[in-house]
């Protein structure tokens, strides 16, 4: 049997894990989109090629979106909101492939991402993270 400081050794590491792979996923998948103009349009054109409403504004703000939520992972800062904030930007994808027709296997990033997100804004960020550091004080 583990023990209980073991086992919680453990989980802490496991979000850390989590928090810095799709932190850092998160922030290497739209960095292009952000320093690249042209990129940006690409992905607006993409976003209106699947009937997304207003993708002048949903492009920059998804990707923006993205990009913060990464940040905050990082050292787990505002987590439990940046995990609420990755679902949803994951459902609105999700919605927005399926109403294209995207099959479950194509489906699948975005819809984990979801769960993810979920996992994130219930359980919080771990002991290794400044949330846990800042609601010690």
């Amino acid at each position: 049997m583990i023990e209980i400081s073991r086992l919680n050794a453990l989980q802490s590491g496991a979000m850390l894990a989590l928090r810095l792979y799709v932190g850092g996923f998160l922030i290497w998948g739209v960095w292009d989109n952000i320093t690249s103009t042209a990129r940006m349009a690409e992905f607006e054109a993409f976003l209106a090629g699947v009937n997304c409403p207003l993708p002048a504004i949903a492009a920059p703000l998804s990707v923006w979106a993205q990009f913060a939520i990464g940040v905050a992972l990082i050292p787990g800062v505002l987590t439990r909101w940046a995990g609420l904030l990755l679902s949803l930007n994951f459902i609105v994808a999700v919605a927005l492939l399926w109403g294209a027709g995207a099959d479950g296997r194509g489906l699948f990033p975005p819809a984990i991402l979801i769960f993810v997100g979920l996992i994130l804004a219930t359980y919080g960020a771990g002991r290794w993270s400044l949330d846990h550091r800042f609601d010690r004080r």
